[in-house]
């Protein structure tokens, strides 16, 4: 079995559904954005959610993926940093239940979280995010053993603003032989990192996985002809389009993939737990279109829970349809 190895921001989740966009008014979050907040604001908003019922989950964009690719069977590996406290002692206890070989640094602030507010018809996400230890993660921490041995690195996008520590990650995951693969994460990070995200996914990133707004923010073009953009500068492009399913592209082959049927009630996390099973297929030497359909599988089931932690019975019950749909294109 093929190897992974991540590296992101580490931190728990703390989500809220609101009955309408009037919240996200009050602490000006533009509908569907990330926006970095700082302590104090942070611990206003986590306040001020308390009436609507909140749910902690450890999360993080990359570690969402990791632990699903450890729970499909990978050897996998995540790189990050964690206060000394309890949501950093929630983080790692997560981790080491799913068999995850985690390299979690002790930082001096306390834990990152991600107050992740969920609104809309659409079950739209909107992003409150404290980053605290995460953001102590630097290029000094990594050292070339870290990456010794994996056979992929998956990269969430929201550590590019850190540009020095992607770029020695990178450097140090190509010289260990990694297949790369970058999650683009949010298109106001995509726009505030034009630049030097263009001059990475050239040169390293193997896969590149973004959203309609993301693949518009990198390329300005549409989504049809932003997926193809994208495809000529890596080897593999992945734009997902929500409940209408996904493109794949690689040189001149293209596959449509339609959304699996769900009864989605929280759309957290399911770009990352697609962006894993893609991952896994892929790893399985399984066609594209393949990889697709069983990324499109495991995020269909994470749409219907609260939060990216998918339940047993549904775990259970997508392994059986990715075992079947391999099986059936070996």
């Amino acid at each position: 079995m093929k190897s992974i190895l991540g590296i992101g921001n580490a931190l728990t989740d703390i989500l809220a559904v609101l009955p309408d966009d009037t919240f996200l008014k009050q602490y000006h979050l533009p509908k569907g954005s990330m926006q970095h907040v700082d302590r104090e604001t942070g611990d206003k908003i986590f306040a001020s959610l308390q009436k609507y019922g909140i749910h902690y989950v450890a999360g993080g964009s990359a570690a969402n993926t990791i632990t699903c690719t450890s729970i499909f069977g990978m050897p996998s590996g995540f790189i990050g940093k964690i206060g000394d406290d309890e949501l950093g002692h929630l983080f790692k206890s997560d981790q080491d239940q799913y068999g995850i070989k985690s390299l979690l640094l002790k930082g001096k602030n306390s834990s990152g979280r991600s107050i992740t507010l969920i609104t809309g018809a659409n079950s739209e996400r909107t992003f409150a995010v404290y980053l605290g230890a995460a953001l102590e993660l630097v290029p000094e921490d990594l050292k070339p053993e870290y990456f010794s041995g994996y056979d992929y690195f998956h990269i969430e996008g929201y550590l590019v603003q850190n540009q020095d520590l992607i770029r020695t990650a990178v450097q140090a995951a190509k010289a260990a032989g990694c297949i790369i693969s970058l999650d683009m994460a949010s298109y106001n990070v995509v726009e505030s990192n034009d630049a030097f995200l263009h001059d990475i996914v050239d040169k390293y990133v193997d896969i590149v996985f973004a959203n309609e707004a993301e693949a518009r923010s990198f390329t300005k073009l549409d989504t049809k002809a932003a997926l193809e953009e994208i495809s000529r500068h890596c080897g593999i492009a992945v734009v997902k389009i929500g409940k209408d399913g996904s493109m794949v592209k690689s040189g001149g082959e293209y596959h449509y993939i339609e959304a699996w049927p769900a009864d989605t009630i929280d759309a957290t996390g399911a770009g990352d737990t697609y962006a894993a099973g893609f991952l896994y297929a892929h790893s399985q030497g399984m066609p594209l279109k393949v990889c697709g359909e069983v990324g499109s599988i495991i995020a269909a089931k994470v749409v219907e829970v609260i939060g990216t932690k998918i339940d047993i019975p549904r775990w259970k019950a997508a392994k059986q349809e990715i075992r079947e749909l391999i099986a059936a294109n070996k």
